[in-house]
């Protein structure tokens, strides 16, 4: 497996872990390796994610309360909204071309999610591709 897609994967189940139990994230992160090991380059690439996330986590939030109004970002299944949160964070704060995070992001819904999560991660991030230039994340 390649090791962005490592990353990816174990930074999904770190943000989950965050986001369900308030633990903090560089130990979240320490365990996970410790579990998983990965490539330096895949470690690196994880902690990008996971702590990016959380920087603009508001901000994250904020805009998928926008373009997914009818689903509130607190009843969003947690595996979704940490999927949404992570491709969003990728998406716009990274150089990663689009199509690869929309990609990954709805397979990492297959993955960890419920049987019509990549639908609905699909939609969402659909919606962000045209809507993206309303959006920035502050540094």
């Amino acid at each position: 497996m390649q090791p962005r897609r490592q990353a990816r994967i174990l930074a999904t189940q770190a943000l989950f872990e965050i986001d369900i139990a308030g633990h903090p994230a560089r130990l979240v992160l320490h365990h996970r390796l410790a579990d998983s090991p990965i490539a330096e380059s895949g470690v690196r690439f994880a902690e990008a994610l996971i702590f990016g996330v959380e920087k603009h986590r508001g901000e994250i939030d904020q805009i998928i309360e926008e373009i997914a109004p009818e689903w509130p970002v607190d009843q969003v299944a947690i595996i979704d909204r940490n999927i949404l949160r992570l491709a969003i964070y990728e998406m716009m704060g990274m150089d990663t071309p689009t199509k690869v995070v929309i990609n990954e992001a709805v397979e990492l819904a297959k993955l960890f999610g419920s049987d019509s999560s990549h639908r609905f991660i699909n939609g969402v991030l659909g919606t962000l591709v045209r809507t993206r230039s309303k959006y920035k994340l502050v540094e």
